[in-house]
């Protein structure tokens, strides 16, 4: 565990202030929901909780599915990292980082589709196929992750099907973290 050399205080009402460079750092934003655990050194941990994260293996059976129906390799995100994949390899694309271009056209709530098969918009820090398409998951009124398909390997802008079937995708999950 890396040390950031910062203390706080417990107020009256046992809350802590988690500093404003870890919460930028992490991408803690207002609301977002927190695990919060212990180890067996008497530890507490703050963890980001991903509602997503929790349907990963639901979540991959998806990607599956929709990459071999629409020929995209396909991505499912929370907010903040890749937790499912089909049609890359899964040990060099799970748990990367979305890239801030990605997540603040996210953060609009609507969907991302490429103007042209030139525009290089990267979901993650070492994955080197681009962006085609993104939808983001909106569970009860809030982002909470995104189905993204990325270029196959011959260029192509996505069509209105591609379009209806990650949104049908991000749909269904979404109404999975609901229930």
């Amino acid at each position: 565990m890396k040390a950031t050399g910062i203390v706080r205080r417990i107020d009256d009402l046992g809350r802590v202030v988690i500093p404003k460079e870890i919460r930028r750092t992490m991408r803690i934003r207002e609301g977002d929901p927190l695990e919060i655990y212990t180890d067996n050194d008497g530890e507490v941990i703050f963890k980001k909780y991903s509602p997503i994260g929790e349907l990963s293996h639901f979540a991959t059976q998806y990607a599956e599915v929709l990459s071999k129906t629409c020929g995209y390799p396909v991505l499912i995100a929370d907010r903040d990292r890749i937790v499912s994949s089909f049609g890359t390899s899964r040990k060099d694309v799970l748990e990367r980082r979305l890239s801030e271009e990605l997540d603040t056209i996210l953060e609009q709530r609507k969907p991302y589709v490429t103007a042209s098969t030139q525009h290089v918009l990267l979901a993650a820090e070492g994955i080197d196929k681009p962006v085609a398409l993104a939808v983001p998951i909106l569970a009860a009124g809030d982002m909470a992750g995104a189905v993204i398909l990325l270029q196959p390997e011959i260029p192509v802008v996505p069509g209105e099907s591609e379009i209806k079937l990650a949104s049908a995708a991000a749909a269904f999950l979404a109404k999975q973290m609901e229930e």
